[in-house]
This record gives C-alpha cells, sequence and structure tokens, in this order.
C-alpha cells in the first residue's frame, strides 16, 4: 500500500503530457506512437497530436489489479512497430520499471518516455517529466472523481 498519494488533474496531466512533447520534439522524427494500455493512451493520444503523428499503435500489458502489482503479462503485442526502430513507446507512469522492461524486450529499438517516473523505474526509461517519490501512488483522473467532501468541523475533526 502507498504512503502518500498524489491526485493529477485533467489540466495537470494535459499540460506534463505538452511537456513531454516538447522534450522529445529534437528526437524525431519518429514514424508512429506505441501507447501503453491503459496508462499510456491518453498521453500518447496528446503526445501524438503534438508530434503530429497519425500512427498510434497499442501494447497491451497487464501488471497491476488496484495497488497489487503482479507478473506483466502481454495480452496484446504491438504488430505495427516491428521491432520499434522508428517509434515512440509512450505509458503515463514508470514505477518500478517491471512493465518498460518487458515492452522494451518487444521494441528494442524505440524511445521510451513516460510523463511520470519514480527512482526504481528510471533507469527503464528514455525520457520523462516529472520525478515522483517511490512511496506515492499517482492518482490519475480517470481513476478517480471529484465530489463534495464535508468541512473539517462536521466530521468531528476526522
Amino acid at each position: 500500500m502507498a504512503t502518500h498519494y498524489y491526485a493529477v488533474t485533467w489540466d495537470q496531466l494535459h499540460r506534463d503530457a505538452r511537456a513531454l512533447a516538447w522534450r522529445l520534439m529534437d528526437l524525431g522524427p519518429f514514424q508512429g506512437i506505441v501507447a501503453i494500455s491503459r496508462g499510456g493512451l491518453i498521453p500518447a493520444a496528446i503526445i501524438a497530436r503534438e508530434l503530429d503523428l497519425r500512427l498510434v499503435e497499442s501494447v497491451c500489458v497487464i501488471t497491476y489489479q488496484d495497488e497489487t502489482r503482479g507478473e506483466p503479462v502481454i495480452t496484446k503485442p504491438p504488430a505495427a512497430a516491428g521491432d520499434g526502430s522508428g517509434f515512440l513507446i509512450v505509458d503515463d507512469l514508470v514505477d518500478s520499471g517491471t512493465t518498460a522492461r518487458v515492452v522494451r524486450g518487444v521494441l528494442p529499438h524505440a524511445h521510451f518516455a513516460c510523463v511520470y517516473a519514480k527512482p526504481a523505474g528510471r533507469p527503464a526509461v528514455d525520457s520523462f517529466v516529472t520525478e515522483v517519490s517511490q512511496d506515492t501512488w499517482i492518482l490519475f483522473p480517470w481513476d478517480t472523481e471529484q465530489q463534495f467532501i464535508e468541512p473539517l468541523a462536521r466530521r468531528g475533526g476526522a
């Protein structure tokens, strides 16, 4: 279980994905993007738009169930990307690096970029925008919803 939680808003994710695209501009040109499903789908769409890329492929990897990490399983390989030459891999977050290493094994010649990185996973990626502590669980906007919270005084100070 995570020690800290950090909520990312849609606006912040959009800004951070655009910042990543800015960093990637001079590293191309890229032929296309491989989004790691599911977390990388939205950042990949933003980056594809910013880099004017029309070929968007996906690789589906199951690693987590809620906050529980398991052995990664590729349920859909990125057929259009070949060995990754000329492609950009995009994910929302690199945590331990497990998913990144599995995808790198399939696409060894691609450039791997993620929006957020934890220290243990940083060596597994080529580019990222923001580093967060290893004990932080990022709450992405697709995993949360806004709701009313009672004022502290009405909750008995809890």
